[in-house]
């Protein structure tokens, strides 16, 4: 039997019935992406960005691709340096080649997951080959302080690694994480929910979120609606503090992702494709891409 928490005077213990109600997340912040050009000329959307670290802790950037023209993509990403943090790239349509600068390759492809942690340092390339449509999108999510100089590990998820809820609407894939009892693969640093959500036009869903961790959004394809709020194609949000989020799908069917994880404290000093905790560490991580003495450990690849 529960243990009654004692009340004084004639005001209910407010603090008592929070903690005993369901809350659910509302939208906090909104941010619609916007076009840009990057690496070695590929078209995309940025969504997240400098910006944004705060309303959007540790969710550092997120960038979407999504178009049928080769021409806005085939220019690829050249081969350029990581260290603190980790990349997550989603392919929904498409494929996407990895290479780095220990020889390793591999090919992401449709409804796959690259999860790479940069730790100490990587120099990889990514390059696009036409396809009849490139879609999809990466987000870096922050290395917290004591992580920052961990070896560099490598993971290519795969379609048969993804388990897939179905809904009598739509289905859940949970790309990594845990999504109502169903473990998907494991984060190595910062916990992280990840979740590739189709729903059916006018289709609803609610799931339970974990109320210590910051949860954010983002409308692949479609339009959602939360708490009212219409939410465009192309759009993050940030959701309030809560127990639970609620989706409906707006007139045509929906691709949403969500993801949750820990916020964190650490301070951020944020130079191009290089994140670290203090302004020390970032210049010395650019001195050593000078010197050649970037790259500290081989990246573990999981199989």
């Amino acid at each position: 039997m529960r243990k009654e928490k004692p009340c004084f005077g004639s005001f209910p213990c407010w603090n008592w019935i929070k903690e005993e109600l369901i809350m659910e997340r509302k939208i906090e912040t909104q941010v619609k992406g916007f076009h840009a050009i990057d690496g070695g000329g590929v078209h995309l959307v940025r969504v997240l960005g400098n910006t944004t670290v705060k309303a959007f802790n540790p969710f550092l950037m997120l960038d979407s691709f999504d178009s049928t023209n080769p021409e806005d993509y085939v220019a690829c990403f050249p081969m350029h340096p990581h260290r603190g943090i980790e990349t997550i790239t989603f392919v929904a349509h498409g494929n996407m080649r990895h290479k780095d600068s220990m020889g390793f390759e591999d090919i992401v492809q449709d409804g796959e997951v690259q999860y790479m942690s940069a730790g100490s340092g990587i120099l990889h390339e990514e390059t696009i080959p036409a396809s009849p449509r490139m879609c999809g999108l990466q987000l870096w999510l922050n290395l917290p302080a004591k992580d920052k100089m961990t070896k560099p590990s490598y993971k290519a998820i795969k379609k048969n690694e993804i388990p897939e809820v179905p809904l009598i609407h739509g289905k859940v894939r949970v790309l990594m994480g845990n999504y109502e009892g169903t473990q998907g693969y494991q984060s190595h640093h910062l916990p992280l929910d990840y979740y590739d959500i189709h729903l059916d036009p006018g289709a609803s869903l609610t799931w339970k979120v974990d109320r210590e961790r910051a949860a954010m959004g983002f409308t692949l394809q479609g339009e959602v609606i939360v708490a009212g709020n219409v939410i465009p194609e192309k759009t993050a949000v940030r959701f309030t503090e809560g127990d639970t989020v609620t989706i409906t799908a707006g007139k045509d069917p929906v691709e949403f992702m969500f993801m949750s994880s820990l916020e964190l404290d650490d301070p951020i000093h944020w130079g191009g494709p290089i994140v670290m905790d203090t302004r020390e560490g970032l210049l010395t991580a650019f001195q050593e891409l000078e010197t050649g003495t970037f790259l500290k450990d081989k990246m573990d690849v999981e199989k």
